[in-house]
């Protein structure tokens, strides 16, 4: 089985990416979406142990938990410690399920997969990139976005240059859905002369 780690900077597409993946039948297991679920229910008691008052109705109240840790280097560590072991516990589950299925071919969606040494748990890495201006745009059309907060998640990641020279595989969302999806199938098409 092939494992593929999905990468890319805040406002680069990756999301998208995913969703293309999706589409022509590849499973993906969405780290961020791990987090969230974790957020409604096993980290939360941990999380208020660790940051009193971020959460709010049986759930993690994001915005104070973000507000409490961003700019803070050992806050998010803090915050790492709690949840990164139970996201990597469900990547070994997902992992586990699509291997007893006989899958070929399988994505980790990883927002910091190089950040965090994950590009070592996969076979290949894919990031998704786009021009700068567009990264921006894209970001600051967010609801609730300000330049602070885009400048500050931006220092917490790899240059996007660097996750570009690091990785086997690139999807330019800038040019467009049809180009980035046929980019996708040609991915798909090496990685099935990857498996033997």
């Amino acid at each position: 089985m092939i494992v593929l780690g999905l990468t890319g900077s805040i406002g680069m597409g990756k999301s998208t990416t995913a969703d293309l993946f999706r589409a022509a039948g590849i499973p993906v297991h969405d780290a961020d979406a791990t987090v969230h679920a974790l957020y409604r229910g096993p980290a939360v008691a941990a999380i208020e142990a660790a940051f009193p008052g971020t959460t709010r109705d049986g759930g993690v109240d994001r915005v104070a938990l973000g507000a409490r840790v961003l700019g803070d280097d050992a806050a998010v560590k803090r915050l790492e410690a709690i949840v990164h072991p139970l996201v990597r516990a469900a990547e070994t589950a997902f992992l586990d399920t699509a291997r007893s299925c006989g899958r070929r071919v399988v994505v980790l969606d990883i927002p910091l997969l190089f950040e965090t040494g994950g590009d070592a748990r996969v076979d290949a890495v894919v990031t998704v990139t786009a021009p700068a201006d567009v990264q921006r745009a894209r970001v600051l059309a967010r609801p609730g976005a300000t330049v602070e907060t885009f400048e500050r998640i931006l220092a917490r990641q790899m240059p996007d240059a660097e996750k570009r020279r690091r990785s086997h595989f690139l999807v330019d969302s800038g040019r467009g859905l049809a180009p980035a999806r046929h980019q996708v199938e040609g991915i798909l098409r090496a990685c099935r002369g990857m498996n033997r």
